[in-house]
């Protein structure tokens, strides 16, 4: 079942770490156990053979997983997590999966449906999922660009608004190239108080492998400098840059560096907003359902034709990370076998039953379309979003992991 497969495991209980590294051998796995959540973080940042799978628990005697997964977040792209949580972690195993995590399982469990779900992450070698963002032409044609653009070395940049997957498409392009085989090193700029220092310390661990900048327009001017100087040393590296709708305004107002743009600007790709794609929020939310139904008990039985036509109008401004983060929530809550339009928007459903929502949710609601309105006006910069709303980017980032934004 799990033959030639490294599975690290990141438990540091003696009796179920041992249990759950037995039976992995057992399965033909070869089994990377860590006990420390620093030391894991160190080991699967630079590891020394491709990690198929992360099995993790919550509680660490140094940490937590949440700290192991988002910290990876910042700097690669980490392989599938499987999160085991006690019964009152349960809200931050949820959170960890709208933020990207692929699943957990609630302790104690048997090692049967501990099996399936881990299997049920692993996706072959080397394999390429078919669709990238949709069924849309608009979709299909962005895969097109990603097929050509893997064929060359040039720098590529990806443009589209939060949430709209820009990573993705930095990933497809990676796993369809000749550099497939070595890393890829994720620098979420949004996400590093010291931009110049993250992106100097994925320069020196990327290798031969590609460089992935997300939030190219974040970029400070010390941090441009230095990549300007890096690129013309010719790097063995490819890099890869993903930035918002406004990096053109930003370089006309003289705040980033017009040489660097046009050096990383020699392929774009732009992604249109979710709302101007109804076919693909469908597709994703089908994708979505089936993936997050497997590992549901009990599973639902569908979703209902009000709800796929609620998703179809709703304008989406937060994209595809908006809908994942609903769409968790909604199966997370859902009291029927189906879900239903209140189950995706119960903000809706609050307002049309005349009911007067607590302070809490009508508090939830307002942060929630204000701080969205503030990213579709920065084009998803957190620190410019921070700025218009008068808060610190901590605040606003803590905010957006509470809203599931």
């Amino acid at each position: 079942m799990l033959t030639g497969r490294r599975i690290a495991l990141i438990e540091d209980d003696e009796i179920m770490g041992g249990s759950i590294a037995q039976r992995l051998g057992l399965e033909g796995a070869e089994v990377v156990w860590l006990k420390l959540a620093q030391r894991a973080i160190g080991a699967l940042r630079t590891p020394r053979a491709p990690i198929d799978a992360v099995v993790c628990d919550i509680r660490l005697p140094d940490g937590t997983g949440e700290e192991v997964f988002t910290t990876l977040c910042r700097t690669i792209t980490p392989p599938p997590f499987l999160f085991i949580t006690g019964q009152g972690d349960i809200q931050q195993a949820v959170r960890l999966l709208q933020s990207g995590a692929a699943d957990y399982i609630t302790k104690p469990f048997e090692m049967a449906p501990f099996l399936q779900r881990l299997v049920l992450l692993l996706r072959p070698r080397g394999a390429v999922a078919d669709d990238l963002l949709g069924i849309s032409p608009a979709a299909r044609r962005i895969e097109e660009l990603a097929a050509t653009a893997a064929l060359t070395d040039r720098p590529v940049l990806v443009r589209g608004g939060p949430g709209t997957g820009k990573a993705l498409v930095a990933r497809r392009i990676h796993a369809a190239s000749d550099r497939a085989a070595a890393p890829f090193v994720h620098v979420n700029l949004a996400r590093e108080a010291d931009a110049l220092a993250a992106i100097m310390e994925g320069a020196a661990q990327v290798g031969e492998g590609v460089l992935f900048l997300n939030g190219l327009e974040r970029l400070p001017g010390a941090a441009q400098s230095w990549l300007m100087g890096w690129l013309d040393g010719r790097p063995a590296a490819r890099i890869i840059a993903a930035c918002g709708l406004d990096i053109a305004a930003a370089v006309e107002a003289g705040a980033f560096r017009g040489d660097l743009y046009f050096r990383l600007d020699l392929f774009e790709i732009p992604i249109p907003p979710l709302r101007d794609r109804p076919d693909d929020s469908l597709w994703l939310l089908h994708r979505l359902f089936e993936a997050l139904n497997a590992r549901r008990e009990p599973p639902l039985r569908g979703i209902s034709a009000l709800a796929e036509q609620a998703v179809r109008g709703h304008d989406w401004p937060g994209n595809g990370r908006e809908l994942r983060a609903r769409l968790v929530q909604a199966m997370t809550t859902a009291e029927g076998e189906m879900l239903f339009p209140a189950d995706l928007f119960p903000e809706r459903q609050t307002a049309a039953e005349g009911d007067l929502p607590s302070l809490s949710q009508a508090r939830d609601t307002a942060e929630r379309a204000h701080i969205l309105a503030a990213l579709e006006r920065t084009g998803g910069q957190v620190a410019e979003a921070a700025k218009l709303l008068q808060v610190s980017r901590t605040t606003l980032w803590e905010k957006m992991q509470k809203l599931g934004l």
